[in-house]
């Protein structure tokens, strides 16, 4: 049984990085030479010209950082490092969350050392060749010492829990965990607005004038009540350009980021209001999170039944058999059924995608404002025009630009 899940693991490693290593390589050539019909208005040669460096760049970064992971990760389970931490943590204590708790944070700790010479490279040397990066060695360092302090309030909050009831009540833990788990992501919502993106974001409300007013129009139009409706700092961080609605009931928020503000008519930025409310609307955020739960459980049942099997152990040079490293391990042998579920998933966001333009069209009646916004946020942020349809099929959660513009005129 060892060598079956020895197999599926490093089977499914390599085959998922030859997967994103030719999807990416096929990406990277799909460009056109020429500005795409249409999109004269939005992009001159140099600008064109731009985006393809940027995406080249980017691919070759992606293709660096992912053959590192993969030999760093094969490395780590042939050496039997796992169980060598593992050692190290029954040293220190023999109480099964504690360690659990230990195990998690030092793994995430030296992991998120490894990758940080990537996330600086990205920031301040990719971002910023390209003109995206706004982001200062000063709040940089704040978001990583923000980002640790929720990791360790929110991995304990679930993980302690999580780890009990598998402990203490065996093959019954898994449906009371999922349940712990459940009630955190419908929770989640209401969490991001009021404390998690308010920690990391300054949050204004948008001014009395043209465009809340519009705003406003457009909501009671179709009869979707806004909390608020706010203006946030993304020029901090980045002069990328997005918008996004979060929040259930009076929780609901609709968040601009400033540099949209900048660069956008009232009409185009209505547009993108009413395509996210076309999300809520055809119920696309209680779709996913439902479908997230159901995964959740699935993938909780599946790692009752496999959890005190001292073979999965085995592959990592653990001796011992605990619901940590079960936990972790499982992860990696989940692998080949996370990629396909992934690819389910994505699929089913671009279709959603399609669905909110649909519904923004429909409920502005405003074709023109629709397609310049869409071609205006892809100019904006030297989005590649002609990804390649494995790029596509494989990881875009939204269709690409001109297959939504094409779907818009034939409506």
């Amino acid at each position: 049984m060892e060598q079956t899940y020895y197999l599926i693991i490093i089977g499914a490693l390599i085959i998922e990085y030859l997967l994103s290593t030719v999807s990416s390589v096929l990406n990277m050539n799909s460009v056109s030479e020429d500005v795409p019909n249409g999109f004269q208005d939005h992009y001159d040669e140099d600008k064109y010209g731009k985006s393809q460096a940027y995406l080249k760049d980017n691919t070759r970064f992606g293709l660096f950082s992912s053959t590192f992971s993969l030999a760093l990760t094969l490395i780590v389970i042939h050496t039997g490092l796992f169980g060598i931490l593992d050692q190290f943590v029954r040293t220190q204590t023999v109480h099964p969350i504690l360690s659990g708790l230990m195990y998690f944070g030092i793994i995430f700790i030296i992991n998120d050392i490894i990758n940080l010479p990537f996330s600086l490279y990205g920031t301040f040397v990719l971002e910023e060749k390209y003109g995206f990066n706004k982001t200062t060695s000063k709040t940089y360092v704040i978001d990583k010492l923000k980002g640790y302090m929720l990791t360790i309030v929110f991995g304990t909050i679930i993980m302690s829990p999580v780890l009990y009831f598998f402990n203490t009540y065996g093959e019954n833990g898994w449906w009371i965990a999922w349940g712990i788990i459940t009630a955190f992501m419908i929770a989640i919502q209401p969490l991001f607005v009021h404390v998690i993106a308010p920690i990391f974001n300054k949050f204004t409300p948008l001014e009395d004038g043209d465009l809340r007013t519009a705003i406003e129009v457009f909501a009671e139009k179709v009869n979707f009540p806004i909390a608020r409706i706010d203006m946030m700092d993304g020029s901090k961080r980045s002069s990328h350009s997005n918008a996004y609605f979060s929040g259930f009931g009076k929780s609901r928020r609709i968040a601009l980021f400033d540099t949209l503000l900048d660069k956008h008519t009232t009409e185009e930025i209505v547009s993108v209001v009413a395509h996210e409310v076309g999300h809520y609307k055809k119920k696309h955020i209680i779709t996913g999170t439902i479908l997230g739960i159901l995964e959740t459980g699935v993938m909780l049942f599946v790692f009752n039944l496999i959890m005190n099997d001292p073979a999965l152990f085995s592959v990592f040079g653990v001796e011992t058999v605990s619901v940590y490293g079960g936990l972790i391990f499982f992860g990696m042998l989940y692998a080949p059924v996370s990629f396909l579920t992934s690819i389910f998933t994505t699929a089913m966001s671009r279709k959603n995608e399609f669905e909110a333009d649909a519904y923004s069209l429909e409920h502005t009646q405003n074709k023109e404002a629709l397609i310049s916004m869409l071609k205006g946020l892809a100019a904006n942020n030297l989005s590649h025009l002609t990804p390649h349809p494995l790029m596509v099929f494989l990881s875009y959660s939204h269709p690409p630009v001109m297959d939504r513009i094409a779907a818009v005129n034939n409506r």
